[in-house]
């Protein structure tokens, strides 16, 4: 079932705040996960496995975050599971389930964060996505989490063949919406991410929580 956020009509694209400050800025940009969806491939694990231990080893030496980046970059999830899952036949039906129930992986929308994202929009602040995802997986998460459909546009890595934090993959953001890089907030949970922004000039917030990024558009005259 989709989440069933909605934000105030706006007055019109681009009223950003008449601050000094916010109208440095054209643009808002959110990463997805970890940012305004809970994504934790032990959100799922935890239902396979009977101690934290044994998943942990599994997660850190099996089905790795490494091993995840070329799903990311647009491999097919299923087809790279099988290879694994030859490789490591023991544990086959856990790696199929990487695939088999990605969704399980989420733990919902952060909520906090979703509403700051309403704010925004509700200012006529443009908003777009830059996230690392499957190319499998974003039409399942546009379906079940309606507010990714608020954004002016998404660059998804799978269907981009890039991945954060390569600074190819900012510089196409940029060019596809035509976006300056010094009039650009970037949001992002991960430092590599937010380093590798900030080094093309683009102004980065590193995601803790909603109630810190809130505050920090506040600073910034983004929001009230």
């Amino acid at each position: 079932m989709a989440t069933s956020h909605r934000y105030p009509a706006s007055a019109g694209r681009n009223l950003i705040n008449t601050g000094a400050v916010a109208a440095e800025f054209d643009a808002v940009v959110f990463d997805l996960g970890g940012v305004l969806i809970d994504w934790d491939p032990r959100h799922l694990y935890r239902q396979l496995f009977d101690d934290e231990a044994t998943m942990e080893h599994f997660l850190a030496n099996v089905c790795t975050l490494e091993w995840h980046v070329a799903h990311d970059l647009g491999d097919d999830t299923k087809e790279s599971c099988a290879v694994l899952a030859l490789a490591h036949p023991e544990h086959a039906d856990l790696i199929h389930a990487w695939a088999d129930r990605s969704e399980d992986m989420i733990g919902g929308a952060i909520d906090g964060t979703v509403a700051v994202l309403a704010d925004l929009k509700a200012r006529g602040v443009r908003c777009y996505v830059l996230s690392n995802m499957e190319r499998e997986t974003f039409p399942l998460r546009r379906e079940r989490f309606v507010f990714i459909d608020w954004f002016d546009g998404h660059v998804i890595s799978g269907l981009e063949g890039l991945v954060k934090p390569d600074p190819a993959i900012f510089r196409r953001l940029l060019r596809r919406f035509d976006l300056q890089p010094a009039r650009t907030l970037f949001i992002d949970d991960n430092a590599a991410n937010i380093d590798s922004a900030a080094a093309l000039g683009i102004h980065a917030v590193r995601f803790e929580s909603p109630e810190q990024l809130r505050a920090e558009l506040e600073d910034l005259g983004l929001l009230d």
